[in-house]
């Protein structure tokens, strides 16, 4: 299928949710860590592939906040496997730079160190960033922007060390707060908004993903399990995408016009 992607077109950066692994496991009569291990093959494959196709970021719903209430066991058997998954040389072997979203401060640790080397050790990695959501939840992540805000304005008020910039600026004011501040506030601000968003295993939701980011990306979901996605189930994801106009709440006219002003 490769060869009927349009290469000039690749989606510069993708969202997966990597949903069915506990499924996929249980029809093999296997316990859910089974799952959640070939899940992490997958991720192995589809980050090769994304790599070689151009995509420039690829970012993964690994642990939602809603996760914590699973099993202990379950949890405990996710977080070993983020621990082993990050001693992985596909991040260097592919020149992928590695970055995590999310609460992390929950995570124990261990992993929160390995988290942090991983990063750092792959911080000059340029081909691909491959961004983790990790203890994650766009409601908390907007929650978390909102607090930040107001610590700006109590700071530019209270704080003595801020006096003089208080002066000069006249302080945060309303009209400040436009999409864009707020963007920067989320925990995604380095990099761009997703085109493509793909949800395997054949649910139609989105369950607390990048809500603020994904307003205007394509969805995609299919049934697939995510330990059986392979790079055909990615390329058929992206050859879907290539076959919609991106109008972004203008005219199809206006689309079209757009598009052959890039070409």
């Amino acid at each position: 299928m490769n060869s009927e992607l349009d290469m000039t077109r690749i989606p510069q950066h993708i969202a997966i949710i990597m949903d069915g692994n506990g499924r996929w496991a249980a029809e093999q009569g296997k316990p859910r860590s089974y799952g959640h291990q070939a899940g992490v093959d997958t991720v192995r494959r589809i980050t090769s592939e994304c790599v070689r196709l151009g995509v420039k970021y690829l970012t993964l719903y690994t642990f939602s906040t809603e996760n914590w209430n699973r099993p202990a066991d379950e949890v405990s058997a996710l977080m070993g496997l983020v621990l082993s998954s990050l001693e992985d040389e596909i991040f260097m072997k592919n020149n992928v730079r590695f970055r995590v979203i999310g609460d992390t401060r929950r995570l124990p640790n261990e992993v929160q160190q390995k988290l942090r080397e991983t990063e750092d050790h792959t911080e000059k990695n340029d081909a691909m960033t491959m961004v983790v959501a990790l203890s994650y939840s766009s409601r908390w992540e907007i929650t978390e922007a909102v607090r930040n805000i107001v610590s700006e304005v109590h700071d530019m008020q209270e704080n003595p060390a801020k006096i003089l910039e208080n002066l000069r600026t006249g302080g945060l004011r309303a009209e400040d707060i436009d999409e864009d501040f707020i963007s920067r506030h989320l925990q995604t601000n380095f990099m761009p908004d997703p085109d493509l968003l793909i949800r395997t295993g054949g649910e139609v939701r989105i369950s607390n993903y990048l809500l603020w980011q994904i307003a205007y990306s394509e969805l995609y979901f299919c049934d697939t399990y995510w330990p059986d996605f392979a790079e055909a189930d990615l390329q058929k994801a992206i050859k879907d995408y290539q076959n919609r106009q991106r109008r972004f709440g203008k005219t199809e006219q206006q689309a079209e016009e757009e598009q052959q002003k890039k070409q």
